[in-house]
């Protein structure tokens, strides 16, 4: 019997004894890669696709219902011929997303061609309101189009907007092809540059996690090279799905170069030769200019058995991201990639020591990936030098919300909230900034006594939000604070995997409190209603397993912090664990 392509795959990667299987989980091979290739066939997963799968796998099928059920992405049923995907989140809320969509269904709503849904943040908040076409991604004014191109010979595919002129992190001259570039990996596999150099230089650079948590990048590959495990592996998380996030995309667009770089360099020094940069799938146009430059550096003998003639074996793949906000969570990533529910695990193990199939696994952002060539061959020092004040290096912000013109800047580290909305144009319409997250979703709003503060992971803290994800959100004067708020946590309740209690009742609960007097036509609560929702806030944040239900109800406290003339309520929780934080 020969088996498809996607069954081919599923069946490739077998269960090593005694690494995957936990308590209560079926051992792999991962079917999501299976899952997400009859899918881009068909269009849907069909009874009878799943029980020929399970039959060819040897997995019960009450599994395989289990894994479909859990990622939003997968779909049981046939599609309509169009489906039309409107973000509803912060960002685009914030740019007319409501009346938006209240159009759209007026236009669309009882179209049966169309399958009109309200979804998460589709990762564009630049061009916000934002929309998404038969998984084609583009701003709302450009709908029709696409539904009319739909309904006929199809939309075309989506190419990803890329820059010409290098990043400041970016070392390596415009339009250098991959001969020039992968200089430090080359130095590294040829025995000019030793593994502890590599660490030592990124400790003293003082680079850290760029996703959100901000964990020193030496020190953790150190921790995953001490390792004496023989089997080791490396993830770049590349997940992020966070209202207001939206950096690494430009990323991997414009530096793939840097991205694969700092993650072959990663797994080179650590001891991992399989590598994976994992995905979300909205960013279909990003993935493909990853799987050009992996094919390229494949073509090129970069990676593969003998990478850069080296006798080692360098290999990297790409997996795609079955969709849901909790996937960035390092853990819930790992039970993602293992075929697993992506629900996040208790810590301790850490993924250092325990990660994708029980092996010690190095994890770190696209950002942070990024950053490693350029420290590597300009040096510590200089990568000190590129901050601002006490801050160190480039920092890649992506700005949206009241600005003049959304979209990514890179600026040095320390650079003040103020200077970062100039560069971005100021406010819409000359109005003054009401309010401002600084670091995504995540992290609590600062009122506009505070635009001098500077973007640095300390100073941040200090002032009781976080650098978080690197997205900055700015709401005009006269905003309905509690109202983009509550929007924020409505998104926190909706991508909740549901594993604890905490994080599944609290945010429905809170949700549900603040929706209800909003409705009535009053921003503001009671002292009653206040007390609450801080009493819901400090339950979650003590009890919640991971990040995502910590800092649920960070937003809404600080907007209550705010309405009382004072700063955010009380310091923001450093999410639990590195993931570098929901940077998902």
């Amino acid at each position: 019997m020969t088996l498809s392509p996607e069954r081919a795959e599923a069946a490739r990667v077998r269960w090593v004894p005694g690494v995957e299987g936990r308590a209560g989980k079926f051992p792999g091979p991962s079917l999501i890669p299976a899952l997400n290739a009859i899918q881009a066939r068909l269009g849907w997963l069909p009874r009878e696709e799943l029980e020929e799968l399970a039959r060819e796998v040897r997995r019960p099928r009450y599994e395989i219902e289990g894994i479909i059920s859990f990622y939003p992405h997968f779909r049981t049923t046939p599609p309509t011929k169009v489906a039309l995907h409107v973000c509803h989140d912060l960002s685009c809320w914030l740019r007319g997303g409501e009346d938006r969509i209240a159009a759209i269904k007026q236009q669309y709503g009882e179209d049966a061609d169309v399958e009109l849904v309200e979804v998460s943040c589709l990762g564009r908040c630049d061009v916000a309101p934002a929309v998404d076409v038969n998984e084609h991604p583009a701003p709302v004014s450009e709908v029709d189009a696409l539904v009319d191109a739909a309904r006929g010979d199809g939309v075309a595919e989506a190419t990803a907007p890329r820059r010409t002129e290098p990043w400041p992190n970016d070392p390596y001259p415009a339009g250098s092809g991959i001969g020039e570039r992968y200089k430090s990996l080359r130095a590294l596999l040829a025995g000019e540059l030793s593994p502890s150099d590599v660490v030592s230089t990124l400790s003293e650079s003082g680079l850290r996690g760029m996703g959100g948590a901000g964990f020193p990048t030496g020190k953790k590959w150190e921790l995953v090279a001490g390792t004496d495990d023989t089997i080791k592996y490396a993830i770049c998380n590349a997940d992020e799905s966070e209202p207001g996030t939206f950096k690494d995309r430009q990323i991997l667009a414009d530096q793939p170069h840097l991205v694969l770089e700092g993650l072959l360099l990663g797994m080179a020094v650590v001891g991992a030769e399989q590598g994976w940069v994992f995905i979300r799938h909205e960013y279909g146009p990003e993935e493909r200019v990853l799987r050009a430059e992996i094919d390229a550096l494949r073509d090129t003998g970069v990676i593969g058995p003998d990478a850069c003639g080296s006798g080692r074996r360098l290999d990297l793949e790409i997996f795609v991201s079955p969709g849901g906000y909790i996937l960035g969570e390092e853990t819930a990533l790992l039970e993602c990639m293992e075929g697993h529910r992506g629900e996040p695990r208790n810590k301790p193990p850490f993924p250092g020591n325990y990660g994708l199939h029980g092996r010690p696994t190095l994890i770190n952002s696209v950002e942070t990936f990024a950053d490693v060539p350029v420290i590597l061959q300009r040096g510590a020092d200089w990568w000190g030098e590129q901050g601002l004040g006490e801050s160190i290096g480039w920092k890649f912000f992506a700005v949206s919300g009241h600005v003049q013109n959304a979209g990514v800047y890179c600026v040095p580290m320390g650079t003040t909230v103020r200077a970062l909305i100039d560069l971005a144009g100021g406010v819409q319409g000359g109005a003054s900034v009401g309010a401002v997250q600084p670091g995504g979703a995540s992290s609590n709003f600062i009122g506009p006594d505070q635009l001098d503060l500077e973007l640095d992971f300390g100073t941040l803290a200090k002032a009781g939000t976080m650098l978080g994800s690197g997205a900055l959100v700015v709401m005009a004067e006269g905003t309905d604070l509690l109202a983009a708020a509550t929007n924020v946590l409505r998104f926190f309740r909706n991508e909740s995997c549901g594993k604890c209690v905490p994080c599944r009742v609290g945010s429905t609960k809170a949700h549900t409190l603040l929706r209800d007097q909003l409705d009535t036509g009053t921003s503001t609560l009671d002292d009653g209603q206040r007390a609450q929702v801080l009493r819901l806030e400090e339950a979650m944040r003590k009890t919640s397993i991971c990040g995502l239900g910590q800092v649920a109800l960070g937003p809404v406290v600080s907007v209550l912090g705010l309405d009382k003339g004072g700063a955010a309520a009380r310091p923001q929780p450093r999410p639990n664990g590195e993931k570098e934080q929901p940077n998902r």
